[in-house]
């Protein structure tokens, strides 16, 4: 027997679950580690309740949306863009709330992969008589939620590797001069991606050279966690970062680098944290412990090729400007991976590219590495 609803209520759904979505991306860089999740109570094709998850340990989306729709919820129409949860956390179970409103049908965008959920919710919905749909706008939910499905599946942040270089693959030029490679509108959505992102992590090299802001300009109100990889400490005790009035700062190195730097450092704010070894993987292990989900390597090329050895790269932005700078020792994005033939390349799954005045971007995602423990 064909369950799958009529036509026009299809394409409704698709355009209820659009607006789950925007709902849900208000609070990006807010919710980590739990995931973007908005909500949509719809009664005789019109809205009569919407919310949004907030922040970990606030309410989730589908309480704030049924305490805005009130008694207009009963007989209604629940959508959220990720299954109701089924158990008690930091919250009660959603799938409770939504059995006692006594909604008559639930759309869900996608199935949670958290094992506490995993379909539990969806069954707990059906057992009480709620008729629920499931993967309307799915590819859509899976994109938003890519970091938080990834730390579940494995227990790491999602990383995602950034860098602007030119036509002939230079990242500055060979004095390390680097401002700007892209133009204006490209830096604009980098500001943009970062205030998507739980931490930025660059090495020191970075600090010394260009003595970054790392921060997102004004384009959002939520400035990433940022965060410098250096074994011996040897930073200017000047410098952008420490100015942590601006954004928090976290310096990751090795146990017992110069005790005079991280006194210097702890002093203007800054936390310091020793990590035996300092690898991008131990990093990223620190992070996640620490509840963050999504991770931008602005690194050099030496660190994004150890980040990408180190399987901590899932997906690649690259900014691309029409300029060519030349110089055989002009650094590049990725450094040394190991690899000598053209055959042995990481190909990049997934592509897609776009315009951005007059750069153009690449994106895409590394094949899965299974790493050796």
């Amino acid at each position: 027997m064909n369950t799958d609803p009529p036509i026009e209520q299809a394409a409704f759904d698709q355009v209820m679950m659009r607006r789950c979505l925007e709902l849900a991306q208000t609070a990006q860089g807010h919710t980590s580690p739990n995931p973007l999740v908005g909500s949509v109570i719809v009664q005789n094709q019109q809205i009569v309740g919407e919310g949004f998850h907030p922040k970990a340990g606030e309410p989730h989306a589908e309480i704030f949306a049924l305490r805005d729709a009130g008694d207009r919820a009963q007989g209604a129409t629940l959508f959220v863009n990720l299954e109701p949860c089924n158990h008690y956390g930091r919250t009660p179970p959603c799938s409770n709330a939504i059995v006692a409103a006594r909604l008559r049908r639930v759309v869900v965008g996608m199935v949670d992969p958290n094992p506490k959920v995993a379909g539990g919710g969806i069954s707990r919905l059906r057992e009480a008589g709620i008729e629920v749909t499931i993967g309307v706008e799915a590819a859509a939910c899976q994109d938003l939620n890519e970091a938080f499905v990834h730390c579940v599946l494995h227990r790491r942040p999602f990383g995602v590797l950034k860098y602007a270089m030119t036509l002939d693959g230079k990242i500055a030029a060979t004095t390390g001069h680097s401002s700007w490679v892209t133009g204006a509108a490209s830096r604009q959505r980098v500001h943009q991606v970062r205030s998507t992102c739980d931490a930025i992590i660059i090495g020191g090299n970075t600090v010394r050279k260009d003595n970054p802001l790392l921060t997102t300009h004004g384009v959002a109100d939520h400035n990433p966690l940022r965060v410098v990889m250096s074994r011996s400490l040897n930073l200017p005790t000047p410098a952008n970062l420490w100015q942590t009035q601006t954004a928090p700062t976290l310096v990751l190195t090795q146990l017992g680098a110069n005790p005079d730097v991280q006194k210097t450092l702890i002093e203007q704010g800054v936390e310091v944290v020793e990590l035996n070894p300092l690898t991008p993987f131990q990093a990223m292990t620190y992070l996640y412990n620490r509840g963050l989900s999504s991770v931008l390597w602005e690194c050099g090329g030496t660190l994004a090729a150890q980040a990408i050895a180190d399987g901590c790269v899932q997906k690649v932005l690259a900014f691309i400007a029409p300029k060519i700078i030349g110089g055989s020792a002009a650094p590049s994005p990725v450094g040394d991976l190991g690899l000598v033939e053209m055959t042995q390349a990481l190909t990049l799954e997934r592509v897609k590219w776009s315009a951005i005045d007059t750069d153009y971007l690449i994106e895409g995602y590394l094949p899965t590495q299974k790493r050796e423990i």
